[in-house]
């Protein structure tokens, strides 16, 4: 009798377990249903977004195949300088619907991006170049010392790169330009070199084998190229399309652009106001903080760049040679605050 009761105890204590077990049976299913109904949603949602990215994607390989295109065909029938100042202005349209695309387009296509609007940028200071008088004049270069300014008859200076003039645009005697659309320096050590916004206005500037340098550029250029620089202080007013370093060291520079590229450079501080992400390739020890340079007149210079001052990107920094998205370069760094405060003066 007893065992009997015991058994039915158990069978007793089994029916109330299953009773729970059945209980909580719907409340487990629905909270399975929800985890799953949420999953479909969230690759949904997921999907979107790859769709919208790809539409994005697709507009602009479209966009900037056909202005690509219109920019090409200006530069090579461009016998004139108004079609190729028709190009410059297509050109900065097209720096400016890369700089809007970034954000969604592959680092990839980011590059191919860069590379077809640096050939283009090439191609059309060579137009203009060509279109220049062909007989060579006699320059002044001005440079100033930290006392004061004298000027220099350009045959007792240090010799200019091809290219590069050392004095603004004037007319000579026969009425011609005595100087072509690139202006800058080169082959100079420990001078204080200044151009002024009336001698840079959309020029191409070119800077090129200077060692132990301070470069002050006040205005507004339409490209900026340091090359092969050693030891030097750059500070350049707003320019308006792009800035390249290349194969310098233990720099300092200050400069706004649309776009930055730096190419085999170590050792280098740079002060920046970018509308778009600053690309370094083959470099080391490059550090970054934002633009603080400052002077009577930028105001008007950043105006008349077109480039956006409430947008800098300074920090979003694409490294080439480093793919590794869960780990930071090594290549570049933050500037740390307390070593922001410079002197520029």
């Amino acid at each position: 009798m007893e065992t009997a009761n015991c058994t039915a105890a158990v069978l007793g204590n089994g029916d109330s377990v299953s009773q729970r077990e059945r209980s909580l049976l719907p409340e487990r299913l629905q909270r399975r249903d929800q985890e799953r109904q949420q999953e479909v949603e969230r690759r949904k949602q997921k999907r979107q977004d790859q769709e919208v990215v790809e539409e994005k994607s697709d507009f602009f390989t479209a966009a900037f195949a056909r202005e690509r295109a219109a920019v090409e065909e200006l530069l090579e029938g461009g016998e004139s300088f108004e079609r190729l100042e028709e190009a410059a202005s297509r050109l900065q349209g097209l720096q400016k619907l890369l700089n809007d695309s970034v954000f969604f387009l592959a680092a990839y296509e980011v590059r191919q991006g860069q590379e077809a609007l640096a050939q283009l940028q090439a191609a059309l200071a060579d137009r203009r170049q060509q279109l220049q008088p062909k007989k060579r004049f006699a320059f002044k270069t001005r440079r100033k010392d930290a006392a004061a300014a004298t000027e220099v008859d350009a045959a007792a200076a240090p010799p200019a790169a091809e290219g590069i003039s050392a004095s603004p645009p004037s007319l000579n005697e026969e009425g011609g330009l005595d100087s072509s659309w690139l202006c800058g320096f080169s082959n100079l050590k420990s001078q204080v070199l200044e151009k002024r916004a009336e001698e840079l206005h959309q020029r191409d500037v070119l800077l090129t084998e200077l060692s132990n340098c301070t470069i002050k550029l006040y205005g507004n250029p339409n490209t900026l190229r340091l090359s092969k620089a050693r030891n030097c202080t750059l500070l350049c007013g707003p320019v308006s399309t792009s800035v390249f370093l290349d194969d310098c060291s233990e720099c300092v520079l200050a400069v706004a652009c649309q776009q930055l590229r730096v190419h085999t450079t170590r050792d280098t501080r740079i002060f920046l106001q970018v509308t778009s992400r600053a690309i370094v390739e083959d470099c080391s020890g490059i550090q970054f903080a934002p633009y603080t340079w400052s002077y009577p007149g930028i105001d008007r210079d950043f105006e008349g760049s077109g480039l956006d001052r409430s947008k800098n990107n300074w920090n979003d920094v694409d490294d080439f040679n480093w793919l590794a998205r869960d780990m930071a370069s090594p290549n570049w760094s933050i500037l740390p605050e307390e070593e922001r405060t410079i002197q520029w003066d």
